[in-house]
């Protein structure tokens, strides 16, 4: 942790804390949520003061804001203590992992990434709420690691053109078996009856 002296040239009051990538896991978007975290905790007033990096949180406030500088430090030295255990929402791990919403949410469903269980938000300025699924900060270091996105990609190119496959003879099959049935309806020459054969055979043309 690096610390700045309270009091700086202009009156003001800095203090500065690292952002180590055990916690951001190299993510720009961790990193913001990181803060948003932090400002979860802090007063309104007080959270425009706080500006960050991908490696560095920073307070900065005015002499006169004394007493508001003194009670933040704790909480944001608090938070940024605990930052590597804070849950990874989907748009972090999205960014971490560098993969799309369908992969997270296939792999998700599949279980190829399991939910560390579901959080519920309102969103600011309305009344509607969203719940999301999300994620143990390790069980997403082992796999961006271990690289498994890659494996899992592959995985779902070799399913997807099997089910291609599948899907083509599916076609092909259901296609000739309609063929037959047409063909078992079919009037054929030995069994069926011809329109005018009775007239005709009544006429002694055979004969």
């Amino acid at each position: 942790m690096a610390n700045k002296p309270d009091n700086n040239d202009d009156n003001e009051l800095i203090r500065t804390w690292s952002l180590p990538s055990t916690a951001t896991m190299g993510s720009a978007v961790r990193a913001k949520g990181i803060v948003q975290e932090i400002n979860a905790h802090l007063p309104a007033p007080v959270r425009k003061a706080v500006q960050y990096d991908i490696s560095a949180v920073t307070l900065t406030m005015s002499d006169s804001s004394r007493s508001a500088f003194r009670a933040a430090v704790p909480i944001i030295t608090e938070v940024l203590a605990n930052a590597a255990t804070l849950p990874v929402i989907p748009r972090e791990i999205e960014d971490i992992l560098a993969i799309t919403s369908t992969e997270r949410r296939r792999w998700l469903e599949d279980g190829r990434l399991p939910s560390a269980g579901t959080r519920t938000v309102r969103l600011r300025g309305r009344a509607k709420e969203i719940t999301f699924h999300v994620f143990e900060p390790q069980i997403v270091v082992e796999v961006l690691n271990s690289g498994s996105v890659d494996e899992w990609r592959e995985y779902d190119k070799e399913a997807a053109a099997e089910n291609r496959r599948r899907a083509a003879y599916k076609r092909k099959l259901t296609r000739t078996l309609a063929k037959q049935e047409k063909a078992k309806s079919l009037p054929s020459e030995e069994g069926a009856p011809l329109d005018g054969w009775a007239e005709f055979g009544a006429d002694g043309l055979l004969r």
